[in-house]
C-alpha cells in the first residue's frame, strides 16, 4: 500500500534533483487548514542551489512537479512554501486500498522483542487511581507496539515483600481477631488494605505518647513498638519463619484474589507476573562480580556503593552492610535475567516520574557492568494522577479506590445514558453491558488522551459527556453509523458501485485522515504515546459528525453516491474500532 507522504517525498526529491541537483534538506509537511492544497514544500533549503528568490524556486518546482506527476493537480505558493494539490483519482485510489487491507494500519512482523513491566503493586492495598493510569498506559503501548509488529511480553513485578507489608500483617494480627474476607464480605485485597491504614493509626498514636514521655520525634519513631514488632517480623520473614511465613502466604492470597478482580474489571492482563520474593536476591551475584571488578566498593561497615559522582550523579547504595538488597540490586539482577532469558531487544518500565533518578542510575550501573544492552532500557515515566479535591494518600486511607472508581464511572455512565435517551428500548442486560463499555471507555480515553509526562487532573463526571474530546463522543460516533449501516442493510441497500462516484471535498478530507493512520499508529509506537492514538480517533469522528451533518446518507438518490458514502462510513467505523482497541477501548454497535 502506498505511504502518501513517501510518495509526496519523492516526487520532489526527484523534481528538485533533476531541476538543481540537490534533494538534501528538503522540508514538507501538511498544509495548513487556512491554504490551498494538501502537502507544503519548504524551499528555503534549495535556494543556494536554484540562486533564485523563494517564490521563483517554488514557482519552477511546482511547475516541474504538475507536468512530471499526473497524482499532482496543481500548486500556489506563497512566499517560500510550494503548496501541492493532489488529484482526486490519487484519493480514489488510496480509498480502494484502505477498503481492500485486511489489519489496515498494522504493520507487518519486526522481529523484535520488546517486554514492557506495569502495574508493579504492593500487596498491601487495593489499586488506586494512579494504579490506574499506570495500569491503562502499560496495557496500551503493549497493544500499540504488538501492532506495529513487535514481538511484546506484558510483565507484572508485584512487590509482596518488605516492612510495608510486615506492618498490614502484624496489624492484622494485633487488631483483626482473625476477620477475613469471607467473613467480612470484603475483598480482600481492601481486607488488608484497612490494617496497613490501622497500622498507621496505632503507630502514630504511639509516637505522640512516647514523645510526650520526653522522647524526641525520630527517637519515638524508632522505638514505637508497632514498628519494633514489624522490623521483627521483616526479620522473621527473611529467615523463613514457618508461621510468619504462613501468614504472609495467607493474606497475599487474599490480595491476589483482590486483584484479578480488579484487572478484569479494567479489561488489562499479562503473559508474566514476577514476584519481589522471588527476584529480590537476583542481583547480589552481580554486585559481588562488580566488586572484583573494581566498578563498585564497600564502606566500613560493609555497604557497597558505586560512585557515580563522575557521570554528574552522586553515590548509590547497592547492598546494606548486613548484606540485604536494596530496590537497585533486585532491579539489576532482574533485568539481567529478562535480557538473557527472552532474548529482548528492549526492555520498557512503566513507572512514575518520582523514580526518574533511579532508572537513570539503573542504566547507568549496568553500563559499566559491561552490559550494552542497557541502552535498551526506557523508563516510560508518567505523572500523578489528581482529583478536584486534591491528592491522595494511602497509609491514611485517602486514596481513591480502584473498584469504586471504576463502579461509580459504570453507574454514571448508566445515569447519563439514560438522561439523553441512549438506553431506550434496551434490555436490562444491553443497558449493563452499555453502561460497563461507556464508564470504563469514558476513564480509559480521558486519562490516555493525556500526555504520559504531564500530571493531570481526573474529573469523573467530565469524561463522561458525550459531547466534546471524550471516549463516549467516540463510541457514539461508532454506533451511530453502525445503526446507519444496519439501517441499509434491512433495506437492501448494497455498497457496490462506490467508486464510480466522485468525491466531494469532504469526502476526500475524509479519506486523507483515514489514510494517515498507519503513520499514526507507527507514530504512536515510536513515541510510546497513546495520546497520539486518542487525538486522530477524537479527531476522526468530529470529522465524519460533520460530514454526517451536511450530507445525506441514506436518503441520497444517487446509487453510486450512496454507496460511497456508506462504504466511506463503513471504513470510517472500522478505523474508529482499531484504533480505539489499541486504547484497549471497546466500542458499541448500538447506543
Amino acid at each position: 500500500m502506498v505511504n502518501i507522504e513517501e510518495f509526496v517525498s519523492s516526487v520532489v526529491a526527484r523534481a528538485s534533483q533533476e531541476l538543481y541537483g540537490t534533494s538534501d534538506n528538503i522540508q514538507i509537511q501538511k498544509t495548513r487548514k487556512e491554504f490551498e492544497g494538501d502537502y507544503t514544500v519548504v524551499v528555503f533549503p534549495l535556494l543556494r542551489a536554484s540562486k533564485k528568490s523563494p517564490e521563483a524556486t517554488a514557482t519552477e518546482l511546482g511547475e516541474k512537479i504538475v507536468a512530471s506527476t499526473p497524482e499532482i493537480k496543481s500548486f500556489n505558493v506563497i512566499k517560500g512554501f510550494l503548496n501541492l494539490v493532489v488529484d482526486a483519482s490519487f484519493w480514489a485510489q488510496r480509498f480502494a486500498e484502505i477498503v481492500e487491507a485486511e489489519n489496515y494500519g498494522m504493520a507487518e512482523p519486526s522481529g523484535r522483542t520488546i517486554m514492557i513491566e506495569y502495574s508493579s503493586p504492593n500487596t498491601n492495598k487495593p489499586l488506586h487511581l494512579g494504579h490506574i493510569r499506570n495500569n491503562l498506559l502499560g496495557y496500551s503501548v503493549a497493544t500499540i507496539l504488538k501492532a506495529n509488529g513487535h514481538n511484546v511480553i506484558k510483565v507484572n513485578l508485584v512487590n509482596d515483600r518488605g516492612i510495608h507489608i510486615c506492618k498490614s500483617m502484624l496489624a492484622w494480627q494485633l487488631y483483626g481477631g482473625g476477620e477475613t474476607p469471607e467473613s467480612s464480605g470484603m475483598k480482600g485485597d481492601h481486607l488488608v488494605g484497612k490494617y496497613y491504614v490501622e497500622f498507621d493509626k496505632h503507630y502514630k498514636l504511639q509516637v505522640k505518647e512516647l514523645v510526650a514521655e520526653g522522647l524526641s520525634e525520630e527517637e519515638a519513631k524508632k522505638r514505637a513498638p508497632v514498628m519494633v514488632a514489624a522490623q521483627e517480623m521483616l526479620r522473621k520473614w527473611e529467615a523463613k519463619d514457618p508461621e510468619v511465613y504462613a501468614l504472609w502466604e495467607r493474606m497475599n492470597g487474599w490480595v491476589y484474589e483482590g486483584f484479578d478482580v480488579t484487572y478484569k474489571a479494567m479489561g488489562v492482563d499479562f503473559d508474566k507476573v514476577y514476584y519481589e520474593s522471588q527476584t529480590y536476591l537476583l542481583g547480589k551475584s552481580l554486585v559481588e562480580d562488580g566488586l572484583k571488578r573494581g566498578v563498585f566498593f564497600r564502606k566500613e561497615d560493609n555497604s557497597v556503593w558505586i560512585d557515580l559522582e563522575a557521570d554528574g550523579l552522586d553515590q548509590k547504595l547497592l547492598l546494606r552492610g548486613d548484606g540485604t538488597s536494596v530496590y537497585m540490586t533486585q532491579d539489576l539482577g532482574t533485568a539481567l535475567s529478562r535480557f538473557e532469558e527472552n532474548s529482548l531487544d528492549d526492555m520498557i518500565y512503566v513507572v512514575g516520574n518520582e523514580q526518574n533518578y533511579h532508572f537513570q542510575v539503573l542504566k547507568l550501573v549496568l553500563k559499566k557492568l559491561g552490559y550494552d544492552w542497557s541502552d535498551n532500557i526506557f523508563h516510560l515515566s508518567y505523572g500523578m494522577v489528581e482529583l478536584p479535591e486534591g491528592k491522595m494518600k494511602s497509609r491514611e486511607g485517602t486514596v481513591v479506590d480502584a473498584d469504586d472508581l471504576i463502579a461509580d464511572m459504570v453507574g454514571t455512565a448508566r445515569e447519563m445514558s439514560a438522561e439523553l435517551g441512549k438506553l431506550d428500548g434496551a434490555t436490562e442486560e444491553e443497558a449493563l453491558a452499555i453502561s460497563e463499555m461507556v464508564g470504563l471507555g469514558a476513564l480509559k480515553y480521558f486519562i490516555l488522551k493525556v500526555d504520559p509526562k504531564k500530571t493531570m487532573l481526573f474529573d469523573p463526571r467530565e469524561s463522561i459527556d458525550f459531547n466534546g474530546n471524550t471516549g463516549p463522543f467516540i463510541q457514539y460516533t461508532h454506533a451511530r453509523i453502525r445503526s446507519i449501516l444496519r439501517k441499509a442493510n434491512e433495506a437492501g441497500i448494497t455498497f457496490e458501485g462506490y467508486q464510480q462516484a466522485e468525491l466531494l471535498p469532504e469526502e476526500i478530507e475524509l479519506i486523507k485522515t483515514l489514510s494517515e493512520y498507519p503513520t499514526v499508529v507507527r507514530t504512536a509506537g515510536e513515541q510510546f504515546a497513546p495520546s497520539v492514538i486518542a487525538a486522530y480517533a477524537y479527531d476522526l469522528a468530529k470529522q465524519f459528525n460533520g460530514y454526517y451533518h451536511d450530507h445525506s446518507i441514506l436518503k441520497e438518490e444517487n446509487e453510486a453516491v450512496r454507496a460511497l458514502r456508506l462504504t466511506l462510513a463503513e471504513q470510517v467505523a472500522r478505523v474508529i474500532r482499531s484504533a480505539m482497541s489499541l486504547l484497549g477501548i471497546n466500542v458499541p454497535e448500538r447506543m
